[in-house]
């Protein structure tokens, strides 16, 4: 047995943890997009095939972000390579503080304390931030959740909280529950979303509206970022997945 062989086979000892929503055409999503429509266009009985066409937005459900998402100059999705879609994983736990406030932002301060306890966050990582926010899914009033205003509020990563990890720390991408980078309280402020912009402006990728963060451990982990190539685009939906360390 060669070497690959048998660290795929430790690997497949762990624990392998699908954080993939399911999609369908009533999942929560950015109102620019429409559900997705799935046609049939042969079957088995008439055809000896089965073949769909499925038309879809490129941020709808679990979805990768490439830099080009908001950055004009920056990667499209197939030019982000495949080993920086493994990484080691670093998931900050902020369940209980987007309990008490939706409108939670993760600062340095809470990175800061998160390595105090964890350790540093080691370059060329991912980092997740877990607010529970996933267990909404289901619920998409609930997971917007809207004022009367129509404003959402929901939790998000601090501008200087980025910066931090990009200067600093030299992390590979970012993850969260949510549909946005930022809070919803900020995007209604700026009328824009400043800490989206300036973390695919850095030429980094994210991934959007993961399942189940809540569920992982703050360190040890791998996580792996599945995407097609369909060339010029910028994110599509994907398969998410984390291997735990038993």
């Amino acid at each position: 047995m060669t070497t690959l062989y048998k660290l795929l086979e430790q690997l497949k000892s762990h624990n392998w943890i699908d954080l993939t929503h399911p999609v369908h055409t009533d999942i929560p999503r950015f109102s620019a997009f429409n559900p997705i429509i799935v046609e049939s266009i042969a079957t088995i009985d008439t055809d000896g095939f089965l073949g769909q066409q499925v038309t879809i937005g490129t941020q709808y459900g679990t979805h990768i972000d490439a830099p080009n998402h908001f950055a004009k100059g920056r990667r499209e999705l197939t030019e982000l390579t495949l080993k920086e879609r493994t990484l080691p994983l670093y998931v900050i736990h902020k369940v209980a503080a987007a309990e008490e406030n939706p409108d939670y932002e993760l600062t340095i301060q809470d990175i800061k304390a998160f390595e105090a306890e964890h350790g540093q966050i080691q370059p060329d990582s991912f980092v997740a931030f877990a607010t529970g926010w996933s267990d909404r899914f289901d619920s998409p009033e609930a997971f917007y959740n809207r004022d009367e205003d129509g404003v959402e509020h929901t939790p998000g990563w601090s501008v200087e909280a980025l910066q931090f990890l990009h200067e600093e720390r030299n992390v590979t991408a970012i993850g969260h529950e949510t549909l946005n980078t930022d809070s919803g309280t900020a995007i209604a402020k700026h009328q824009a979303l400043p800490a989206e912009l300036y973390w695919l402006e850095q030429d980094k990728y994210q991934v959007e509206v993961i399942k189940g963060l809540a569920d992982l451990p703050a360190t040890g982990a791998l996580i792996h970022i599945a995407a097609p190539r369909i060339e010029g685009l910028g994110g599509f939906n994907t398969e998410v997945f984390a291997i735990l360390p038993n």
